[in-house]
């Protein structure tokens, strides 16, 4: 981690700017806040270390916000808050780039955890082949119904919603998860829906 990294928070709720910033610096971190991914954008080309944004701001949210980075050619690692079981806006998220995503209400200790993470990212082209490789390996150790569980998850649906299409009971989903997320060493379902995308890069 760089020593002049900076922390960009974005969300348009100030009291939300305020106590992560408030949490990023006890824990040592430089913090720069942004009202609207409007006033990030304006700076981004000339920011280094990573984005902490909300995923729903008015105006421009914080999938665009993803979209746009991308298109300037601004390459900063962005996790994304999302409100509680909102997993196919975080999915959307993370496939249209964000390194990670936490459901709000956070833990402290998780989120500075995401964030040094982000801060620590490097952009080893090989490295990420290597790891590309080794999730399509973990994916290719599962069982036909443990990848279905998987697409659905991937896809954005509850588990209700996955035990429909599958014609099996929620309780027989839940123990599909586990098994996958065991099988895929996977500790989040933040972690398990990035291994499935870093998966796709080695197709």
């Amino acid at each position: 981690m760089r020593a002049d990294a900076v922390v960009h928070v974005v969300d348009d709720d100030a009291a939300v700017r305020q106590s992560l910033a408030f949490l990023l610096v006890s824990d040592g971190l430089a913090v720069q806040t942004h009202e609207s991914a409007a006033d990030l954008l304006a700076v981004a080309r000339d920011i280094d270390g990573c984005v902490v944004t909300d995923v729903r701001m008015p105006g421009v949210d914080g999938i665009e916000l993803l979209r746009r980075l991308k298109a300037q050619g601004v390459h900063l690692p962005v996790i994304v808050m999302t409100g509680h079981a909102d997993v196919p806006l975080a999915v959307e998220a993370m496939k249209a780039g964000a390194v990670d995503f936490m459901e709000k209400p956070f833990d402290d200790e998780a989120m500075l955890a995401a964030v040094r993470g982000a801060l620590d990212r490097q952009a080893d082209v090989a490295g990420r082949q290597d790891r590309a490789a080794e999730a399509k390996g973990r994916i290719a150790a599962l069982s036909e119904r443990e990848r279905q569980v998987l697409d659905g998850l991937v896809a954005g649906h509850a588990n209700k919603a996955i035990a429909y299409d599958l014609g099996i009971s929620p309780r027989t989903v839940e123990i599909y998860r586990a098994n996958v997320m065991t099988k895929m060493r996977a500790a989040s379902l933040s972690e398990l829906v990035r291994l499935a995308l870093l998966a796709e890069m080695a197709d």
